[in-house]
């Protein structure tokens, strides 16, 4: 492979990684409704790629019920914040004929993730979600690179025929090199590399998870949303998987932040 063909498309990921970024930085930084409401919108549109990558009737309609159950769950104590998050998969489910169990997982991971992001910024705090979201892009970048520049085995070929052992291991060092980053200022201690690397490798699983249902699917992209990265849900399957991860060890006290 040419050197051009290998980095095609390298700029316009550039271009949607900084300018995602930029407004992402920005509603992180001011929180409140601001953030919620730039969630629930992502959430939306997430929904409505998922539906559309199953055929689903109605795509438009579901984004927009994810986007809404998910600000309503918002408000609501969490017992029933989590049936609301479990509507949309159910009723995207009874409008495809097949893979219905599939396509209810999928949206049910996206809404119970979106969640988890908001739930985090609300309870452990900018710099807990700022830290997820570097570990996120860190070994997403380091994947990217390491994979193209190294190649070699691939690791998982049958869901991800594109990921190699070379970009998901320097995915996790970098990942490891963010956590000892953040462990000062967040005062974790150096628990907290640990801690990265499984984030980081929650995040290479929404990834994977989200290329398996692809491929099922028969296409490339959930959409054409962002140049350079296809889909919202392309560009976000790694933070869906990463958020869930962080919010169970949120849970279960194993971040600084819970035990304050």
């Amino acid at each position: 492979m040419s050197a051009a063909a290998r980095w095609y498309d390298l700029g316009p990921r550039l271009y949607s990684g900084v300018a995602i970024a930029v407004v992402g930085g920005v509603a992180i930084w001011m929180g409140g409704a601001l953030f919620a409401i730039l969630s629930c919108g992502v959430c939306g549109l997430m929904t409505w790629e998922a539906a559309r990558m199953f055929g689903a009737r109605h795509a438009p309609w579901l984004g927009s019920l994810g986007a809404a159950l998910l600000l309503l769950a918002g408000w609501v104590p969490v017992l029933l914040a989590l049936p609301l998050l479990l509507v949309p998969g159910l009723v995207a489910a009874g409008r495809i004929p097949r893979d219905r169990l599939m396509l209810f997982g999928l949206v049910a991971w996206v809404m119970l993730a979106s969640f988890a992001l908001i739930w985090l910024r609300v309870e452990a705090g900018t710099g807990w979600i700022l830290w997820v979201i570097a570990v996120v892009i860190g070994s997403d970048v380091m994947g990217y690179f390491a994979g193209r520049m190294l190649g070699g085995p691939k690791f998982w070929p049958r869901l991800s025929p594109k990921k190699t052992w070379s970009g998901t291991v320097a995915g996790w060092a970098l990942a490891a090199v963010v956590g000892a980053l953040f462990a000062g200022p967040l005062g974790a201690g150096p628990w907290l590399v640990v801690m990265s690397v499984l984030v980081a490798f929650a995040g290479q699983m929404g990834d994977i998870l989200e290329s398996a249902m692809k491929r099922r699917q028969g296409i490339k992209d959930s959409s054409a949303l962002i140049p350079g990265h296809g889909g919202v849900l392309d560009r976000f399957d790694a933070l869906l998987g990463a958020s869930v991860m962080a919010l169970l060890l949120w849970a279960f006290g194993l971040l600084p932040a819970a035990m304050t």
